[in-house]
């Protein structure tokens, strides 16, 4: 998770929304990202999008069994269905997003039935850090 905070700072350093995401298969760090929908025009630049494509590009797959993805806020359902196709086994996160988390805080799409795979959450893991964050970054806007 310190890597993914570590991506949440770099997102917060460029007024992005500082959510950060690390994707790991074994001990190998396949994929990292940050929040940049406002620097790429891009809005699914959301940080597990970036490591799911940086991942998937590494692993030349699009599916990524055994993986696991660190991030430091809960996944919104964007990213939360592209987490199923990919095939991830499971999801730790930090913060709660109550407002459009789609690991357990809104609905729970990623250890649903709905589809074919579901993929493990784990959540609270850094959520102090990550909340701090998000709280500065908000409190810069007002």
């Amino acid at each position: 998770m310190d890597e993914a905070l570590d991506q949440a700072r770099i997102a917060l350093a460029k007024n992005e929304v500082p959510v950060g995401a690390v994707l790991r298969i074994g001990n190998e760090v396949v994929g990292r990202g940050h929040n940049g929908p406002i620097e790429s025009c891009d809005p699914t630049a959301h940080a597990e999008i970036r490591a799911l494509r940086e991942a998937c590009q590494k692993q030349q797959n699009y599916r990524l069994p055994g993986s696991i993805l660190y991030v430091t806020l809960e996944p919104c359902v964007m990213c939360a269905g592209a987490l199923l196709h990919a095939r991830v086994a499971e999801v730790v996160f930090g913060a709660r997003e109550p407002v459009g988390g789609a690991a357990g805080s809104i609905m729970n799409v990623l250890e649903s039935g709905w589809l074919n795979h579901r993929t493990k959450v784990t959540a609270g893991i850094g959520a102090e850090e990550s909340s701090e964050m998000l709280q500065e970054f908000f409190e810069r806007l007002r």
